[in-house]
């Protein structure tokens, strides 16, 4: 494993609060009780520890989806994971990370930091030698003194293998009055530059509410605007995106991380 990865990782997350309690413990109990009723998909979760660079918990489905070993996964910890990554975006990687936690440190009040969720991509290479795209949605459980999120629930979701190249991404949403997700950070790693590059933070977030099948009328409540701004963004959208239709808009932001 390279050092350089370690020791910058390690800048990121730099911490001088010692986490004591037992609420950790509280939170993986109940986590490990849910997840043996979750049912056996390409997704799996983890609750990351930055400051020991460790994984607390892993669930069940990590080994399924990957192939690889949840026993060097828990005992070796984000070393483990890391070397598995794809080593060109190592580096993009570890900018994007830096991106987000500048952003939640200067720009998000730390009072709103708890309502914050980020999402960002890279690849893994899996137990047949490929290397698969990986879709990683993290929420922070705990704090420390200064306000940076130091433990958090990861959501690991392993992308179909496909020939054309992801670039990476990361996002963070934050929670409104509605309980709804807005982007209030978004930028891509990567010198490719696709269609979604040209949508807006608002747009971003009428996609994602389509996708879930709201109306117009119920993106407008949920995003505090009118019904009219709302159709006036979707005809913008697909306008933007080339799409014929609201089917064709959903299946490509999903393809290209737009949601």
């Amino acid at each position: 494993m390279n050092n350089r990865i370690i020791s910058d990782y390690s800048e990121i997350f730099e911490t001088y609060q010692e986490l004591k309690g037992d609420f950790l413990e509280s939170h993986i109990a109940k986590l490990k009780e849910l997840d043996m009723y979750m049912p056996h998909s390409s997704t799996f979760f983890c609750v990351t520890n930055t400051t020991t660079r460790s994984f607390e918990y892993v669930s069940k489905n990590f080994h399924p989806s990957t192939g690889l070993d949840a026993v060097a996964m828990c005992q070796q910890g984000m070393t483990y994971w890391w070397e598995q990554m794809h080593p060109d975006e190592m580096q993009l990687w570890l900018q994007s990370l830096t991106d987000l936690m500048t952003f939640t440190m200067s720009e998000i009040n730390v009072h709103d930091r708890k309502k914050v969720s980020y999402t960002w991509n890279y690849r893994i290479k899996v137990a047949d030698g490929l290397y698969r795209s990986i879709l990683q949605h993290t929420t922070p459980m705990y704090f420390d003194e200064e306000g940076k999120p130091v433990i958090g629930l990861a959501h690991y979701s392993l992308l179909p293998a496909v020939s054309k190249f992801m670039p990476i991404r990361a996002t963070a949403k934050m929670l409104n009055q509605n309980e709804e997700y807005e982007t209030v950070f978004f930028k891509t790693y990567s010198e490719q530059k696709l269609i979604s590059e040209q949508i807006t933070f608002r747009e971003r977030d009428i996609i994602r509410l389509i996708s879930f099948g709201h109306s117009s009328e119920d993106i407008a409540e949920k995003l505090f605007i009118s019904t009219n701004t709302v159709n006036s963004h979707r005809r913008n959208i697909l306008k933007k995106t080339d799409c014929k239709n609201t089917s064709e808009l959903v299946a490509r932001s999903i393809r290209e991380g737009m949601i």
